[in-house]
């Protein structure tokens, strides 16, 4: 079975919205076996255009990726979010 992962980029605009679903997302991730692989760390673009935050997060497989996204307990978080950042999220199979 392959892996899925979580391919997130984004600009916080409201930091305390943000830190707020910050702190809850990790309880979702872990019901559908996610944990994060880079979290807002240093990076350096190298070519095409970025977010000031980039996070990988690796789930058991492709349907568990999903299945968290889709999820009661995740767009419960992600509302609080929303209006906190602006984010670009990619579901990606992995190889």
């Amino acid at each position: 079975m392959r892996k899925g992962y979580w391919i997130v980029r984004a600009d916080v605009t409201d930091m305390e919205k943000f830190k707020e679903y910050a702190s809850k997302t990790p309880k979702v991730l872990e019901k559908f076996g996610g944990q994060f692989l880079a979290r807002a760390g240093k990076f350096e673009l190298v070519e095409g255009n970025t977010r000031s935050r980039n996070s990988i997060i690796e789930f058991p497989s492709y349907e568990a990726a999903l299945n968290c996204w889709q999820s009661d307990d995740y767009q419960r978080v992600r509302e609080i979010r929303l209006g906190g950042g602006e984010l670009d999220i990619v579901i990606v199979e992995g190889l």
